[in-house]
């Protein structure tokens, strides 16, 4: 074997594994509602906004960040009727 063909099997097992390890990662996150700050969310920011990083206000109720699993709920959210994260976009309080 040569040398180029061993360097394109090393990258073809590393590209097999990587893709394999990536639905056990996605798997031990969740999506926590009201707890990202201005501009930090991951993704859905309510209407008018695109994606990840376009929320509007720190604790937006309708903007989630990825977070480790079981974690959500006990974090901090000035804007969750509970003072906690949510599992679903909620109404801000007051």
């Amino acid at each position: 074997m040569d040398r180029r063909t061993l360097s394109l099997a090393l990258a073809a097992a590393l590209a097999s594994s990587l893709a394999a390890a990536a639905p056990a990662a996605a798997a031990e996150t969740e999506q926590c509602y009201g707890v990202a700050l201005k501009g930090h969310n991951d993704c859905k920011a309510g209407p008018g906004t695109t994606c990840a990083g376009t929320s509007r206000i720190d604790y937006q109720a309708d903007a989630w960040k990825s977070v480790p699993k079981g974690s959500c709920e006990q974090m901090a959210s000035k804007t969750s009727p509970t003072g906690h994260g949510q599992l679903a976009a909620f109404k801000p309080k007051g």
